[in-house]
């Protein structure tokens, strides 16, 4: 049997492609390397530092950052930032898809979206980089899974819709165990604070409009959803971990912009909570449309992407 000889630079490219995040079977197959010579290349780079075939007297030579970026760069890999997201389970997966599946085609206008949101002082801004083509943009082996922080900060409640901006709750509750958000005053400080309110004007406006609101346990505990039951406010469904699947994700992001736009960044607690409103009022109904309008093209990425992370 003839035995196929690789050339260095291919070799190069496959080590390229595995110190930028690719498996050996992956980067084998991009390369379009068997799967047991990719393997041999890859352990003789780990063992030797060198690609090459014949045995070197001396230290043996490694690629340099320069050879390695070059090769990169041949095969469309940049350094970028990592995307951050929800992690998905498999199950999760499974539920996004059903969700886009049904929700194709769905008239926009009757959704009230809303969210609850942390404000805080001092968020960091580090950043986690990456290899990737631009296209690997949202692939799970490019994204950095997100995790909760904590400093001075505020909770907030908001809603949305098209064509219209709803009402802002600062959220009051006492912290510590057992003071935190929970079903009673979710349903005191926001669903019979505000929301009834403004789903009943929307509702006698626009007729047989939904309310969606994401799986938090306060959200979803009997006692909530039979308070949205007595009151004949509709729920829209949405999966679990899918911030990308509400536009008010993104207006949050407008919301806190604004706040460390500010001259005068916030110190304390009640300058923080000024802040916050008034970056709300400043968010204009166009903001919040531009958003709206992209809900056809997430839900043709939910499917596209067979339930997983989409680029919004």
């Amino acid at each position: 049997m003839t035995r196929i000889q690789h050339d260095t630079p291919k070799k190069n490219r496959l080590v390229g492609a595995i110190q930028a995040g690719k498996t050996i079977a992956q980067a084998a197959e991009l390369i379009d390397m068997p799967f047991g010579t990719a393997k041999g290349v890859w352990a003789q780079f780990r063992k030797t530092g060198s690609t090459k075939n014949r045995p070197r007297s001396g230290r043996p030579s490694k690629l340099s950052a320069t050879t390695v970026g070059d090769h990169l760069a041949q095969e469309n890999y940049h350094r970028r930032v990592a995307r951050k997201v929800v992690l998905l389970k498999k199950t999760q997966k499974v539920k996004r898809l059903a969700w886009a599946r049904t929700h194709r085609g769905q008239d926009w206008e009757k959704v009230i979206w809303s969210d609850e949101s942390y404000v805080y002082i001092g968020d960091p801004k580090g950043r986690v980089w990456v290899t990737r083509r631009p296209e690997e943009e949202w692939e799970e082996d490019c994204l950095i899974p997100t995790f909760k922080q904590s400093s001075i900060r505020v909770m907030v409640w908001g809603c949305i819709m098209k064509g219209k901006k709803g009402p802002l709750v600062v959220l009051e509750y006492p912290g510590g165990k057992g003071g935190g958000m929970n079903a009673k005053r979710y349903q005191e400080q926001v669903l019979g604070g505000k929301l009834v309110e403004f789903y009943q004007e929307m509702d006698s406006e626009r007729q047989n409009v939904a309310f969606q609101q994401d799986s938090a346990p306060s959200h979803t505990a009997k006692t909530t959803l039979k308070w949205l039951k007595d009151h004949n406010i509709k729920v829209f469904p949405h999966p679990p971990s899918s911030p990308d699947l509400n536009p008010i994700e993104d207006v949050w992001r407008e919301l806190k912009k604004g706040v460390r736009a500010r001259a005068h960044p916030p110190t304390s607690l009640t300058e923080l909570i000024a802040a916050v409103k008034e970056a709300w009022d400043q968010i204009t109904v166009e903001d919040i449309d531009k958003y709206i309008n992209r809900m056809d093209d997430i839900v043709a990425d939910v499917l596209k992407a067979k339930g997983s992370h989409t680029k919004y």
